[in-house]
């Protein structure tokens, strides 16, 4: 078995190398037009492969700040299509809080990548004279990679979710067929991992004489592509499955193997947003909401058994936990105090929600574009989106 990173194909490229006059939205990239963009947020990805190539799989995991296990950030949900997972989604909508890893990884493996998460906790948290008396509810996602990847190895261990989290930095992501993406599908070719950020205008607290200093904002998407039919996928607009679709059908050419797959069992996308802008839970809600724009562009229709599940965290304000566990407590349980927060004004949030739906879909297209084609379980071969046809064809409708 391999759990290392892997070469990467040189005639890979994401979206902005591609085609360096596209435009998706308003609003800047960030320096690395990722979610490591956003100050603290650091992330791991890591692929394995075994068993003479039936076994494609891997994690991402995601740390919202590096000490997330005494301070959460503020995180909101929405469900788009909720064939999927997400564990520690309950907890999330109760309370607003996100104290774990983000670990991305396929559907057979929530298990060890759950386990994996408390592992972790155990080895860096555990009291030995008393257990554990610390509460942590670990966020898992999932996406199905059943046609590149034998699920029935169970191949992902609790050991790969410790080193993620051990392991997680601010280098930019790795994207394609890497982390949890590396077995994924989307829209008819090869998906994965990918991710992308944006920088907004933003104005901070207003001093007595009521003006405020500049200051600007960054949101990020990270996602795990594995949705939607080589029909309906769109480049900034311009119908390109539609147009490659027919480019096979006149060549005598059948449907793609990805778009026949998907025709047996659809796929799911899981995503992913980040932001150092001071949002409170129900604005980090309508921020995960906003994703959907994104998806929808690019030609996702959050299909009956599609998990289209999204996740948007802040870390503009740092809220404490583990305040009261089993062996102390630094506040009283029955008092109710007070935090000093920061939030933002709902009548200037419009730039956030454009960001938000930008960045997912350039991640998108980043995962579609730097992912490679790759031949696994039972020999089935899912094939990279061409990207000389792709330039050709968006250079006609430039």
């Amino acid at each position: 078995m391999t759990s290392q990173p892997t070469k990467l194909n040189s005639s890979r490229a994401r979206l902005r190398d591609v085609l360096p006059h596209i435009r998706i939205g308003t609003w800047k990239p960030g320096p690395k037009n990722g979610i490591t963009d956003i100050p603290g947020v650091l992330v791991h990805t890591q692929e394995i492969f075994q068993n003479d190539g039936a076994v494609n799989t891997g994690v991402t995991t995601i740390l919202p700040r590096r000490n997330w296990f005494s301070t959460a950030s503020y995180a909101g949900l929405f469900r788009f299509n909720g064939s999927g997972e997400l564990t520690g989604s309950h907890w999330i909508a109760e309370t607003g809080l996100l104290s774990s890893p983000i670990v991305l990884t396929n559907s057979f493996a929530v298990g060890g990548a759950y386990q994996g998460i408390y592992q972790y906790g155990i080895e860096e948290q555990g009291d030995p004279d008393y257990g554990i008396g610390w509460f942590l509810l670990p966020v898992v996602g999932e996406t199905f990679d059943g046609y590149l990847n034998d699920l029935s190895v169970f191949a992902v261990k609790p050991e790969h979710v410790v080193e993620g989290i051990k392991n997680a930095s601010e280098a930019p992501v790795r994207e394609g067929n890497r982390g949890g993406g590396t077995g994924m599908i989307c829209q008819g070719f090869k998906g994965g991992t990918g991710t992308s950020s944006r920088v907004v205008p933003g104005l901070g607290r207003r001093g007595p004489d009521g003006s405020a200093p500049d200051k600007e904002y960054t949101i990020a998407a990270l996602v795990q592509a594995n949705f939607g039919r080589m029909q309906h996928l769109r480049i900034d607009g311009v119908p390109v499955g539609r147009l490659l679709a027919e480019e096979r059908a006149a060549a005598g050419q059948g449907p793609a193997e990805a778009d026949e797959a998907k025709a047996q069992k659809d796929g799911s996308i899981i995503v992913v947003l980040a932001t150092d802008a001071p949002l409170h839970p129900l604005q980090c809600q309508r921020l995960a909401k906003r994703a959907t724009v994104g998806l929808a562009r690019v030609g996702g229709y959050g299909h009956n058994p599609s998990g289209d599940i999204f996740l948007a965290f802040s870390t503009a304000n740092a809220i404490p936990v583990q305040t009261v566990t089993a062996t102390h407590r630094s506040v009283d349980p029955f008092k109710a105090s007070e935090l000093a927060i920061d939030v933002t004004d709902d009548q200037t949030i419009n730039a956030l929600f454009e960001a938000a739906a930008d960045a997912t879909e350039e991640a998108i297209y980043n995962a579609l574009c730097m992912a490679e084609t790759m031949t696994g379980f039972q020999g089935h071969t899912v094939e990279a989106l061409d990207l000389d046809k792709l330039k050709k064809i968006m250079a006609r409708y430039a």
